[in-house]
């Protein structure tokens, strides 16, 4: 089981710099990856930042988050975060030195939670802290 970091979902379906790479990665996966609930959210966020700052258009946007919602719904497999993967993502960012944030430290904890065999993810902080739990990564 892979699971899917928003970064990767993000880089999927708005060009940045390593949307080949991950349109590449995703089109060769023969299952489909995991997310936790968190994805939902976190993809907004992402998409409303980059409309606040001028990276999409309107248009853009809402076209981004109709492709999200097919993803959503038929290219991922969504879970629930339960309330054991918020008191683990708690405690990864307990662990300051290693500078998780609390968004990462969660789709962390909900991958350690569902025995994922790796992460897909671009966001360094995240991958040191991954292979640190002895998470294999995805390479992408």
């Amino acid at each position: 089981m892979i699971y899917l970091d928003t970064s990767v979902a993000v880089a999927l379906l708005v060009p940045e710099p390593r949307t080949a790479d991950v349109k590449s990665w995703f089109a060769g996966l023969v299952e489909i990856p995991v997310s936790g609930d968190w994805l939902l959210t976190e993809f907004e966020s992402a998409i409303s930042i980059k409309l606040r700052s001028g990276e999409l258009s309107a248009t853009s946007a809402k076209a981004v988050r109709k492709e999200f919602a097919v993803l959503a719904k038929s290219g991922l497999r969504i879970v629930p975060v339960s309330r054991a993967a918020f008191r683990d993502a708690a405690d990864l960012v307990k662990q300051h030195a290693h500078r998780l944030r609390a968004g990462d430290a969660l789709h962390v904890a909900v991958a350690r939670e569902i025995g994922a065999k790796s992460i897909a993810t671009l966001d360094g902080v995240m991958s040191a802290n991954a292979e640190r739990l002895q998470m294999r990564l995805e390479a992408l």
